[in-house]
């Protein structure tokens, strides 16, 4: 069978499983359509978290910047997982004792105002959209290179399988459709690096792999590495160029950003207990590092499986380098992506890839008839390309786009309820018409979902140029906006409305300006993006630190000089934190 024939396969045998759990699992009433009726079992919460959360970005991007980043790629292991420790202790389980169906409905009842939950539906809806645009676009892209279709319908095809398990089954459709993605997701990440281990080290588990020495003795995997880039003046892949405060702030952003992403809090609504939201997000935390821990081992391997299909011999021998009218396969067919891309500036047909910026290097590359980096390889193809640089079974391949597909939708479902409920319970049924029906209610959520859908969609087709900074911008907004007034709102009597308020639009205010300052996303950028010009040598991807620092101390500031909260609102505070 044709890679494209067993691709289709593969892809539409999902797509069957998830549409028919979303016809077992249609709802009747707001509180499944919203929190699944909260009787989901902990160890299937957190799997459907981990799938919620493991989207595009981590499935297909994270092992490509890890491939490219090396060293300083560790920073979003860290911060990615971390969060789930601040769900866990912090969040979750309080949450689910306050016992409503989102986040923004906690915020407007703790501080016992609309225009907080107003407030704070505005930063849900701009943080969900930039992620789902994202996840949209990575549905077309896969299926544009594994399926041969256009990304006009491959984005058409991913929006209408959502569409199928969203708005018929709401959040009980989407939990138990997210399990069976996370199977396919682990599965087909897991797979592929089993048997590229095998191939460089002979061992078995990539997580060993990547501490082992390579079969062609050649040394450990890591110092093998080490002496490939650097001979092609990149730097060591296990020496970080990030400075210690930007580290750790990017990290402490991460970690923030992670414990206050709406789509992520929502899924501790939907258990049946308080203990079992810390223990759902103990079995999330488990899920997840199963891939994560993988990542580096996939990063390391596709690294140095590229550099030396492309780099065939020692630096400056004239057939050191791969001609291009003998690329493999591999590299014809994600030419027609454009996003590996080929321009042979010295004219002789040889592929030339080297660090240019490294003016050392590039001096010495001239001797060579060198006259520039010739290959442009876009670090989201990495995972996708791995198995067929690895010239791995046709059946593996098919494996990893059904993954990467599941990933992306498993997160657009996600973000698109929460889009969804924010609309038609927090907007519609908080504020606006507090007397309307649950019948109404849930048709109005669903019209919601649809119409989120579409623009959606819209957004993965052309997408704003914010889509490329989506994580900085996302988890910035998240860490400098929501996490601060939901902690408060846990552990803190004494904030209050203005505080709450003034606390999320300063913390949002700032980084959004910052993001916008030096990434150039609506405007052309002010500055150089360059470590000299950032504040205390702060990137923007860690700027949400900064800005949560802010938020913390504005609201705590103007609630010490403002009215307490009423004597109702600092009872239903206790009352939260106090065990059952």
């Amino acid at each position: 069978m044709s890679l494209e024939a067993l691709t289709y396969l593969v892809v539409g045998l999902s797509f069957a499983l998830y549409v028919g759990i979303a016809f077992w699992s249609k709802v009747s009433s707001t509180g499944e359509f919203y929190v699944a009726g909260k009787h989901v079992h902990p160890v299937a919460n957190g799997m459907a978290t981990a799938a919620d959360w493991m989207s595009a970005a981590s499935f297909i991007s994270m092992a490509g910047g890890i491939a490219f980043l090396g060293y300083d790629g560790s920073v979003y292991l860290m911060g990615w997982t971390g969060g789930y420790v601040l769900l866990a202790l912090l969040l979750a389980p309080y949450l689910r004792k306050f016992g409503k169906y989102t986040v923004p409905e906690f915020i407007g009842e703790r501080y016992y105002s609309d225009a907080a939950r107003i407030v704070a539906v505005i930063c849900l809806i701009v943080i969900s959209f930039t992620y789902v645009a994202g996840q949209m676009r990575g549905v077309g892209i896969v299926f544009s290179r594994f399926l041969n279709l256009e990304i006009e319908w491959g984005l058409l095809v991913g929006m209408g399988v959502v569409f199928i398990y969203a708005v018929l089954g709401g959040m009980k459709g989407i939990t138990y459709t997210q399990v069976a993605q996370y199977c396919v997701l682990i599965f087909a990440y897991t797979v592929p690096a089993v048997f590229i281990s095998l191939q460089v080290t002979g061992i078995l588990v990539p997580q060993i792999a990547f501490g082992s020495e390579v079969l062609d003795g050649g040394g450990y995997l890591l110092a093998k590495l080490d002496g490939i880039v650097t001979d092609l003046g990149f730097g060591e892949y296990t020496d970080g160029a990030k400075s210690r405060i930007d580290v750790f702030f990017i990290t402490l952003a991460l970690m923030v950003g992670t414990a206050g992403l709406p789509h992520v809090i929502v899924r501790f609504f939907t258990v049946p207990k308080v203990h079992h939201a810390r223990l759902s997000a103990g079995w999330a935390l488990v899920f997840i590092a199963i891939l994560y821990t993988t990542a580096p081992a996939v990063g390391a391997l596709a690294r140095l499986n590229l550099t030396t299909t492309i780099q065939t011999g020692p630096v400056g021998e004239e057939t050191a380098n791969l001609a291009y009218e003998e690329r493999p396969q591999w590299f014809r067919t994600w030419e027609d992506t454009g996003l590996l891309q080929f321009e042979d500036k010295n004219g002789d047909g040889r592929i030339q890839y080297y660090n240019e910026t490294n003016e050392d290097f590039a001096e010495r590359a001239a001797e060579f008839g060198w006259q520039g980096n010739e290959l442009t390889v876009d670090p989201d193809i990495i995972v996708l390309a791995n198995p067929e640089i690895a010239n791995l079974p046709h059946w593996v391949i098919a494996l990893v786009a059904a993954g990467g597909i599941a990933a992306a939708l498993s997160t657009a479902a996600g973000l698109l309820l929460v889009i969804s409920a924010s609309i038609s319970h927090d907007l519609l049924k908080g504020v606006m018409l507090r007397g309307i029906s649950e019948r109404n209610e849930l048709r109005a959520g669903r019209i919601s979902a649809a119409v989120a859908i579409l623009l959606a969609g819209y957004l993965g087709l052309n997408p704003p140029g914010f889509v490329f900074q989506v994580v900085a911008l996302a988890f910035g907004l998240a860490a400098s906006s929501l996490f601060p007034v939901i902690l408060l709102g846990i552990f803190s009597i004494r904030v209050n409305k203005p505080g709450a308020i003034a606390g999320m639009l300063s913390g949002l205010a700032f980084t959004v300006g910052y993001i916008v300052y030096f990434k150039g996303i609506f405007v052309e950028p002010f500055a150089a993006n360059v470590p000299e010009n950032w504040l205390f040598g702060i990137s923007p991807e860690g700027i949400g630190g900064i800005g949560m620092l802010i938020n913390f101390a504005v609201a705590l500031t103007v609630s010490g000089l403002t009215s307490k909260p009423p004597d109702e609102v600092q009872a239903l505070v206790q009352r939260i934190r106090v065990p059952r």
